[in-house]
């Protein structure tokens, strides 16, 4: 029998009906019978209403071809995709974060199935790219796995502002202005046609973009892909690179074990840090390592969250987009300028399977929106673990150009999203408020919904930095300000979060990392004792129950944010609900 795992359905007697359904699916009967050329699944998350998606088909095409140029045979399979900007504000964005699992689900078991010999993931933003990396750490110790992500979009123009650059965040907040006055509803029309001008993942470093990065700094996507903008012709050379890289990774026996270590998780960690990256990379990367064995906890990525300088000057809250990081350098720039510090491991391999180091600039030096570390926007990360009395297992906040380092005022409470949103939208806002979100973790939810049009509304009315917004749900790379999500323990656990009444004093202190709520320990007990989840809550988890579903699975299973929300901690809400 061949050395490749996928003689298993392609070689010997018995295997002549495997072989047949190949042939009938239209691959070559000399291919399928020649087991000395690998089988490579190319799964592709395509879908033509995602616009970070809507061109993966040219690109899984593309990657075929390098398959089979380089001696191998490409077979195509498919995983759903979610976009969280149109799944955003309403219930829909609860299968956001459940779909990261799907994904991974799908491509596990198109590999596993069809015993294929290596996996090309290509896919795309905000839960998809994650979901490969599940998948990857699944398969870590079986086939090599690579990822082709779609790359970012172009940054749009907005007349009104003499075509100035913009994104996606641009648009949520104009519906804020539109709400004050400040923008007309034409204006609105023009900037939503204007903003996003093709294909791709968003443009500013919302997570998607963060995700490309760090699959690239772990090894997954070959050097200076991940930064390729999605309309170039560099994409379909780093696909096409990819095919090829794929063939000779599975003739060579290697593994995505190679890259699913600790040293390539900090090394992503970093990357991301010093990009000043989505809040979801904590999300993302505590269940990848969850996934493949690794034992991190918020502690230790706040530590290299604090010994990280901020170089990379992004949207949301920066001057540059994904197009101009990639045309300074990409994550080899940042990797190689990190590592002058001694704070990217150079001998981790990269997606070829040689060190870092020989994929790094001789000289790297600051240029365009890279900056260098000894002159950082920052000193430190804006990204940051916070704890305290409110958020005992942790919470984080993503501190963008944060002129407003502590805020302590009163609680304004809600038991959903569209509940706040709707206050917001219909009422003023007094200055120094805390916005608590509550209910919307992930498995209590379920989801962990994502908040940016909360966010957003916010900015657009003028209260970005002067109200806060705390929440055991989560938000999107796009936000910025005074918002703190990931609150752990979740409401719906019991959490320190469900105990919060309208008017109690919460404090968010950006410098100490600290969430607080100012409320006698006495009196949180006495609360603890009387709590039970509102009526509400109880009839949707019973409403789940009853009609199963992914959302069901997702609440039985869901892990606490802390621990990335990962589909490990088994659990009953019947219990929760009527205790």
């Amino acid at each position: 029998m061949s050395g490749l795992r996928s003689s298993v359905v392609r070689e010997g007697p018995l295997r002549a009906p495997h072989r047949s359904l190949m042939v009938a699916a239209g691959l070559s009967p000399e291919d399928v019978r020649d087991t000395s050329k690998p089988l490579v699944g190319i799964v592709v998350t395509y879908s033509t209403i995602v616009p970070g998606h809507a061109h993966l088909d040219r690109l899984a095409a593309v990657v075929a071809e390098g398959v089979a140029a380089a001696g191998g045979i490409p077979v195509l399979g498919a995983a759903g995709s979610v976009c969280d900007g149109i799944a955003m504000g309403h219930e829909g964005m609860r299968y956001s974060l459940p779909m990261r699992e799907n994904v991974a689900d799908a491509i596990e078991a198109f590999a596993e199935a069809h015993r294929v010999d290596a996996v090309v993931a290509v896919t795309s933003c905000d839960k998809m790219l994650p979901g490969a990396l599940l998948a990857a750490a699944r398969l870590r110790e079986k086939i090599p796995f690579y990822i082709v992500n779609g790359g970012p979009m172009l940054a749009g123009r907005d007349p009104s502002c003499g075509g100035c650059r913009v994104a996606l965040g641009h648009v949520f907040e104009a519906a804020g202005r539109v709400a004050r006055g400040e923008m007309s509803e034409e204006a609105l029309h023009v900037l939503e046609e204007r903003a996003l001008p093709g294909p791709g993942s968003c443009a500013g470093l919302y997570t998607a973009n963060t995700m490309a990065l760090a699959a690239e700094a772990m090894g997954f996507i070959v050097p200076g892909g991940s930064t390729a903008p999605a309309v170039s012709a560099e994409r379909l050379w780093v696909a096409r690179r990819t095919g090829k890289l794929a063939v000779r990774a599975a003739l060579k026996g290697m593994r995505a074990s190679m890259f699913a270590t600790r040293r390539a998780l900090m090394n992503a960690l970093a990357v991301d840090a010093a990009a000043g990256g989505s809040t979801n990379t904590l999300l993302h990367l505590t269940a990848f390592a969850a996934e493949a064995g690794i034992d991190v906890d918020l502690d230790e990525l706040e530590e290299v969250f604090s010994s990280t300088p901020w170089i990379v000057d992004l949207e949301p809250g920066g001057r540059g987009y994904m197009e101009d990081l990639h045309a300074a350098g990409g994550v080899p720039l940042v990797a190689g300028l990190l590592a002058e510090r001694g704070l990217f491991d150079v001998d981790a391999p990269a997606a070829t399977g040689e060190p870092w180091r020989s994929h790094l600039p001789a000289r790297p030096r600051a240029a365009g929106v890279v900056k260098d570390p000894g002159e950082p926007l920052a000193p430190r990360s804006p990204l940051r673990v916070l704890r305290g009395s409110l958020a005992p297992q942790g919470a984080v906040i993503k501190a963008v150009k944060v002129e407003r380092k502590r805020l302590c005022g009163p609680a304004l409470v809600f038991d959903r999203e569209e509940d706040a949103i709707e206050h917001v939208r219909r009422n003023s806002v007094e200055e120094g408020t805390v916005i608590v979100v509550r209910y919307e973790g992930p498995s209590g939810g379920p989801g962990m919904r994502e908040m940016l049009q909360l966010t957003s509304l916010l900015y657009g009315l003028g209260l970005g930095d002067r109200v806060a917004v705390v929440t055991d749900g989560r938000f999107s790379g796009a936000t910025r300000g005074l918002m703190v999500g990931h609150v752990s323990p979740e409401a719906m656990a019991g959490g320190p979060i469900a105990l919060v009444e309208n008017g109690d004093e919460i404090c968010v202190d950006i410098d100490r990392g600290r969430l607080d709520i100012l409320v006698e320990e006495a009196e949180l007990n006495e609360r603890r004792e009387r709590w039970r989840p509102p009526e509400w809550k109880q009839r949707h988890l019973e409403e789940l129950t009853r009609r199963g579903g992914i959302l069901y699975a997702y609440s039985l299973l869901a892990c606490s944010a802390d621990r990335g929300g990962a589909r490990r901690c088994p659990k009953s809400y019947t219990y929760v609900a009527t205790r």
